[in-house]
């Protein structure tokens, strides 16, 4: 299991990211407060606070690709 913030600042942003979540078989989970929403649902993205960033759990430790293909929304 890994841990990741990222930002989200468009809805192509959710778009994209969701589309690339849903490629993984493994679990992905965006927290944000005390709020836990499936990296899959872009209707649960869209429920939580984009305006900060949100953590990522991703259930696997083999996500060096999930990774890289996440990593323009990485929050520095």
């Amino acid at each position: 299991m890994k841990n990741v913030k990222i930002q989200l600042l468009a809805i192509n942003d959710v778009k994209t990211f969701v589309n690339i979540v849903s490629k993984y078989e493994f679990d992905v989970d965006l927290i944000s407060g005390r709020y836990s929403v499936d990296g899959k649902s872009i209707m649960g993205i869209f429920s939580l606070d984009l305006s900060k960033p949100i953590d990522v759990t991703i259930h696997s430790d083999d996500c060096d690709a999930f990774l890289a293909e996440i990593a323009p929304y990485i929050a520095q």
